[in-house]
């Protein structure tokens, strides 16, 4: 069997904070930032909001594209890196909260790469016909753990949710192949080392801000631009198909340069390429979804659309996913 996308939607909480507001809090400039990330704004979750908030915001938009009620989705499964607590998962609080009362529910921990993590998951019980519908949700308040203090990571971040449902394809359509890779080995360059059982809450680990992001910039540069083209190559091969097959290339809204550089590698004109991290910042799980929706919705993206999906984030992980929308 066969499964597509039925349905998607996205969300980015209100306020915006630019690259303006930024110069007045630290030591940077619009156009430091700009230059060395292509980011010019971000949003921020409020502090009522949580991650779970930006789910189901997301996952209702999803839901009514498809033409499914919440009582008929038969799995939820949520991508992040900043869930609501350590447990339960945010998957069962987004349940409750959308009323999607008979479907089972869990967490998936995969960093930037987690939603093609997810939709690998989620396509399997589907193919697999374990269950019909399948809600896949990227979701971040990437904001809480955010060293506003250091700006080579805080200019990054931003916070939102995008959400699919995946479901038994018609003929012609689905999810090609997905194809996922992890390297232990190298944890440490993109990290979030204290607060939890290695390193527990502490005086130390707020001190030293050891519960925010820590990121090894230059060498993560890198080791990402060398593995998504290899990773895209990868899926391109398994389908039969040349990147000249492919009408949109979604990548993780990582950072313009890690983005032009592997464009400019696989040889896809710009105008193929989805970006929108101008606008959004690096929403890490929640950046295809959110990416992937806009394009939808203002038309680029068609049904019948070759898509490529792209991603690479913590763990290490990294991961390619060929969509026939």
């Amino acid at each position: 069997m066969q499964v597509q996308i039925l349905g998607n939607g996205a969300y980015a909480p209100k306020t915006i904070l630019t690259n303006h507001d930024l110069e007045k809090k630290i030591d940077t400039s619009n156009e430091w930032i700009v230059a060395r990330t292509g980011i010019r704004e971000r949003h921020i979750a409020a502090k009522d909001e949580a991650t779970s908030d930006l789910a189901v915001h997301a996952a209702r938009k999803a839901l009514e594209q498809a033409g499914v009620a919440p009582m008929d989705v038969d799995l939820v499964i949520v991508a992040t890196s900043m869930p609501d607590m350590f447990f339960p998962s945010t998957a069962c609080i987004v349940q409750e909260k959308l009323g999607a009362k008979n479907a089972a529910a869990f967490d998936l921990s995969a960093a930037c790469s987690g939603f093609i993590y997810a939709l690998s998951v989620g396509e399997q019980y589907v193919r697999s016909e374990t269950y019909r519908h399948v809600l896949v949700i990227g979701a971040e308040v990437m904001s809480r753990l955010t060293n506003w203090q250091d700006r080579g990571t805080c200019v990054l971040f931003g916070d939102g949710a995008g959400a699919v449902l995946l479901g038994p394809a018609n003929e012609g359509r689905g999810i090609l192949s997905v194809h996922l890779h992890t390297d232990g080995a190298l944890w440490d360059l993109i990290c979030v080392p204290g607060g939890a059982g290695a390193i527990p809450p502490s005086e130390k680990v707020l001190v030293e801000c050891l519960n925010t992001i820590h990121m090894k910039g230059s060498e993560t540069f890198k080791i990402a631009v060398r593995n998504l083209e290899n990773v895209a190559l990868e899926a391109l091969h398994a389908n039969d198909m040349s990147i000249s097959d492919v009408d949109w290339l979604v990548p993780h809204q990582a950072n313009i340069r890690i983005l032009k550089a592997v464009a400019a590698r696989l040889k896809i004109s710009k105008e193929k390429m989805v970006v929108n991290l101008d606008r959004y910042g690096n929403t890490s799980a929640a950046s295809i979804p959110l990416a992937f929706d806009e394009a939808v919705n203002d038309g680029r993206i068609k049904r019948g659309d070759s898509i490529l999906f792209l991603a690479f984030g913590g763990g290490l992980t990294w991961g390619a996913a060929v969509v026939n929308y």
